[in-house]
């Protein structure tokens, strides 16, 4: 057969190397200069780092069996992660039990309920009573209002945004908690490990690119599709700028909203399934990533529980890489996630940078900002779908209406995230669907 798959994230790739597997031709297209989704990158010091923060969890097996096919496991290596809150005006380390016994921000009883309402959801391995309530109302209930005040919500909200964060069911945190709780071993109780590719996940995504194209395949960049139609003879015709092109099957891996605006058809059917698709609300992501000379904190990942800090997220990489890697430098990323409407993420580069700096110097008050010697900013408008508690009815099926046409995004994984690890396990799926 003579397929198309529009999108060059994970799933997009690891599908197309396992149809081409099966002897099938494949052509992909990505509207962008590069493939690798939210894990594409960018060169830094020599090397190549995301653009969005990413590691991976030991329990990814998905991603890790594909490293080890594609004969690049050497490169990914298992290091020490930790963790912490900035909280109150303090950070406070958050990687372990006592950790948590030892959150002054929170009353010493709370920290009790807290670790109990955990270890309920570790031992919790269905995610079906949690649809119908958000987290928020969730957490108040069960964590309680200050742990609920103190944590849940200034996560909530610096993930979803005030839009959305009392609309967020509390599946989607069941997901999130247990695959955190889950990936860890026994050994890793004091001290996480974190998987990170020696040269950036760029790594996977260049030999899944050369394997592509070694069968065969066809990966064309800066490539935009501006329609899709399914024909009475069965074939699908893909248009672009200046032409059109048929293919025997299609598979779309953009967001949900984007495949609608692409689908010519307007049948009562197809108007009914654009209106499903175009139900799942969206969040853009702002990722600010600078390199210094100085080093900021002894932690990897910093949450900010302050809900007036214009950011989520504080990493310092260099603390979960080695700084060798980046020619001594250290490297770090900031974070948020933001509407498309709002003023933060129509703000300018310059814009942005300054108020980030300004609050970050709150945190760190020795921050030096002449001592940044590299500086770069990213925007993606589709980073992270909501997930309210009546997610369940806006799922599109991996078939969709038009024949021969099928959809695999990480709208469909619920409760799960996106992930990468997620990304491959669905390449693989989708693979499968198509040739059944």
């Amino acid at each position: 057969m003579n397929i198309a798959i529009i999108g060059g994230g994970f799933t997009g790739l690891t599908c197309a190397y396992r149809l081409l597997q099966k002897g099938h031709k494949v052509v992909l297209y990505e509207a962008g200069e590069s493939v690798g989704g939210l894990a594409s990158g960018f060169k830094i010091n020599g090397t190549n780092l995301e653009k969005t923060y990413h590691h991976i969890f030991r329990t990814d097996a998905d991603i890790i069996d594909l490293t080890k096919e594609l004969g690049v496991i050497d490169n990914l290596q298992w290091l020490d992660s930790s963790v912490s809150n900035y909280s109150k005006g303090a950070i406070y380390p958050f990687s372990s039990p006592n950790d948590l016994l030892t959150f002054k921000p929170l009353p010493f009883f709370d920290r009790i309920r807290l670790g109990l309402v955990t270890l309920f959801l570790k031992f919790t391995h269905s995610w079906k009573p949690f649809i119908k309530i958000t987290a928020y109302d969730w957490m108040k209930k069960f964590a309680g209002k200050n742990a609920t005040s103190v944590i849940w919500e200034p996560l909530l909200k610096g993930k979803f945004t005030e839009k959305y964060y009392k609309k967020v069911s509390m599946s989607w945190l069941w997901a999130r908690l247990h695959t955190r709780i889950g990936a860890r071993s026994k050994e890793d109780i004091k001290n996480e490990h974190l998987g990170y590719y020696r040269g950036g996940f760029d790594v996977l995504v260049e030999a899944l690119k050369v394997k592509i194209v070694d069968l065969g395949g066809q990966i064309l960049t800066s490539t935009k599709i501006t329609g899709i139609d399914d024909q009475k003879n069965g074939q699908v015709e893909l248009y672009f700028a200046e032409n059109k092109k048929s293919f025997d099957k299609v598979l779309v891996t953009t967001p949900s909203s984007i495949f609608a605006s692409l689908i010519k058809s307007q049948t009562s059917e197809i108007l009914n399934y654009k209106e499903k698709l175009n139900s799942v609300d969206y969040i853009g992501a702002i990722c600010l990533i600078f390199t210094s000379s100085q080093d900021l904190s002894k932690y990897y990942w910093h949450n900010i529980l302050d809900t007036k800090f214009p950011f989520l997220v504080f990493i310092n990489h260099t603390k979960l890489t080695p700084k060798k890697w980046y020619k001594n430098e250290n490297v770090y990323y900031l974070g948020a996630y933001s509407p498309h409407d709002s003023d933060l993420f129509n703000s300018s580069e310059e814009e942005i940078k300054s108020l980030w700096f300004e609050y970050l110097s709150k945190i760190f008050p020795d921050f030096d900002q002449a001592k940044i010697t590299q500086e770069f900013l990213f925007k993606f408008r589709n980073a992270q779908h909501v997930v309210d508690t009546d997610y369940i009815s806006k799922i599109p099926d991996y078939k969709t209406p038009l024949q021969n046409v099928y959809l695999s995004n990480f709208s469909q994984i619920f409760p799960e995230d996106r992930g990468t690890n997620f990304a491959v396990r669905e390449g693989n799926k989708i693979a499968e669907i198509i040739l059944s």
